[in-house]
């Protein structure tokens, strides 16, 4: 059985009283009142995905057996060339287990993480089937028809397998523990569809490819194949899981790549939140309370792993009081929604305009000494500073300046200079931090990090990886940093303790020029580039994940889809400012997310 830690990531701490911002869903025992107590969230949830630990082997066309998000083996797959590698994941790690007998991609997987089935695949259609019995793989009695690009529902005692090629089959054949017995067809022949079922009476499959991508569902009674409503988007190579009375499809490829996620009740499919990033070729498993997707193609090969929980709590996203000057690349204070402070910024041209705003309306006040843009800030209305940014030349510069709550002022540099650091970052204008972005004139990235004590500057440990173009959160004692580019755009989140940064779990979408708000425990990043369908064409998203301390997860997303934004606040209460589309735009955005309430686990 999985312990505590393994599930949420913490241990069971004994603390006075209670601690003083715990994670939501963490236990921990009040030495006080002698009871366990925990963080429970107070709002409607939904369903989402949340990152976690990647697999080892990164791989597509795998397979894949499991009950939940706790407990699934993957195994097969290409990475590129066939592997036999197989993994077991516990909720929290995978783990490298026995291989396959042959290596092989494009199997159909049935069972538990436990005892599975690994039937037929490529490199040539194959009617080999094994079984794993929770420590090897044996090989038992082979299909009827070789088969791959297949998918199949049930157990290592009641299973049952449709579809797939050399042809385009709508061939069924059904599993009793011992043989392989051809049954009733599919209604549509297709290959590279999904499905699932408890075992061989009851099953469902839905999408795969006529050739051309198919948004068909059939659903099986034990005996015969009945067409019911078709997906929202017609698709092959995707990832499915569940029952005939409550399924998920996820990812696939259409015409391009896509991370659509739709859920079936029996009668319909609806559109849920997406999966963080467009994918096909991946595996899934669990059911629509609790599934697991991983690895999969980007359209290189991946290890990315999510898992999908019907317990997120919902937060929104609502239109406030619009800049006076529409701009992009701002910096802006980390002080609170209500009360917040930008300045600088491109429009295009760089600016030195201030605003202010009370929670309604941003009001202009007394202007940066210089136009600049890429710039940081923290602080508040009365308080604030602002350090870095390029200047209308484009070079980085090192320039630090002072807000007092009615002029900038000009006060010791920075020792490195740089430019497209985050827009808002940790501290106040007396105990600031800065950390990584580019430096000048060309856009090198770097690690560096500095700490500011009212006076001066003082380079302390770098970043472990060097980028630009990210978000950061927090103060200078404890900061979080996330994102940001390096060659390539990048999911990295690091963790400052005063001392050292540490890697920890990465965003669910890997993404540049985006923003955030909160602390290093509990935090939001919105907004920025992505790559959504072609690697080579980025896009400004609306997309926003929220930090519990461990992991991300993806809650609701942005009005305006944006880039170059900035943002403060809180989890709980942030806003998004400015920032650009195809054009800069004045667009401010209110979060209201998520509160908690602290309980006692009764012993009764």
């Amino acid at each position: 059985m999985a312990e505590y830690k393994e599930i949420r990531g913490t241990k069971i701490r004994n603390y006075t009283t209670n601690p003083d911002n715990p994670i939501t869903g963490e236990v921990w025992y009040n030495d006080t009142d002698n009871v366990l107590k925990f963080q429970h969230p107070n709002v409607t949830t939904t369903g989402s995905w949340i990152t976690a630990n990647s697999m080892n082997t990164a791989r597509s066309d795998l397979s894949g057996a499991g009950a939940n998000n706790t407990a699934s083996l993957a195994f097969g797959g290409a990475d590129p060339g066939n592997t036999a590698d197989t993994e077991s994941y516990n909720g929290t790690n995978w783990t490298e287990v026995n291989n396959l007998n042959r290596a092989k991609s494009y199997m159909a997987g049935l069972g538990t993480y436990t005892a599975a089935l690994s039937v037929g695949g490529t490199p040539t259609p194959r009617s080999e089937v094994e079984s794993w019995n929770g420590t090897n793989w044996t090989e038992v009695n082979d299909l009827n028809l070789a088969r791959r690009n297949f998918a199949g529902a049930g157990t290592t005692t009641s299973g049952l397998v449709f579809g797939g090629l050399p042809g385009v089959d709508n061939e069924t054949e059904l599993w009793n523990g011992t043989n392989w017995t051809e049954v009733n067809d599919l209604n549509t022949a297709r290959h590279n569809n999904a499905g699932g079922g408890a075992d061989n009476t009851s099953a469902i499959t839905f999408g795969g490819r006529e050739p051309s991508p198919s948004g068909k569902t059939e659903t099986w009674n034990g005996t015969n194949w009945t067409e019911v409503n078709d997906l929202n988007t017609a698709r092959g190579y995707l990832g499915g899981c569940g029952r005939p009375d409550s399924a998920l499809a996820v990812g696939g490829y259409t015409s391009t790549r896509v991370a659509n996620v739709e859920q079936w009740n029996g009668t319909n499919w609806t559109e849920v939140n997406d999966i963080p990033a467009v994918n096909n070729k991946l595996g899934t498993t669990g059911i629509t309370t609790s599934a697991l997707a991983f690895g999969g193609a980007l359209p290189s090969v991946t290890g990315a792993t999510n898992e999908w929980d019907i317990g997120v709590p919902i937060g929104a996203w609502a239109t406030g009081g619009g800049l006076n000057t529409a701009r992009s690349k701002i910096g802006g204070t980390a002080s609170s929604r209500d009360s917040s402070l930008v300045a600088g910024g491109q429009t295009p041209t760089r600016v030195a305009n201030t605003e202010s705003y009370n929670g309604s309306a941003w009001t202009e006040v007394n202007d940066l000494s210089s136009a600049k843009s890429t710039n940081s800030a923290a602080g508040t209305t009365t308080a604030a500073i602002t350090m870095g940014g390029r200047t209308p030349s484009s070079v980085a510069i090192t320039e630090t300046e002072l807000w007092n709550g009615t002029n900038w002022t000009e006060v010791n540099d920075l020792n490195t200079a740089r430019r497209e650091t985050s827009g808002s970052t940790g501290g106040t204008s007396t105990a600031g931090i800065i950390a990584a972005g580019g430096g000048a004139p060309t856009p090198s990235r770097i690690a560096d990090t500095e700490l500011w004590n009212g006076t001066n500057w003082t380079e302390v440990n770098n970043v472990n990886l060097a980028r630009n173009r990210t978000a950061q959160v927090g103060i200078q004692t404890a900061a979080l940093l996330f994102g940001g580019a390096t060659t390539t755009y990048v999911a990295n989140t690091e963790s400052w303790n005063g001392t050292n940064w540490t890697e920890v779990n990465d965003l669910g979408t890997a993404r540049y020029a985006l923003s955030g708000a909160g602390t290093s425990t509990s935090a939001l990043g919105f907004g920025g580039y992505q790559h959504l369908i072609n690697p080579s064409t980025p896009h400004a998203v609306a997309r926003t994940e929220e930090w519990n301390g461990a992991s991300w997860t993806e809650v609701a997303d942005l009005n305006v889809a944006r880039d170059n934004l900035t943002g403060n606040g809180t989890s709980s209460s942030a806003i998004a400012v400015g920032g650009a589309t195809t054009a800069v735009v004045s667009a401010t955005e209110e979060w209201s997310g998520s509160s908690v309430t602290t309980k006692t686990i009764s012993t009764d």
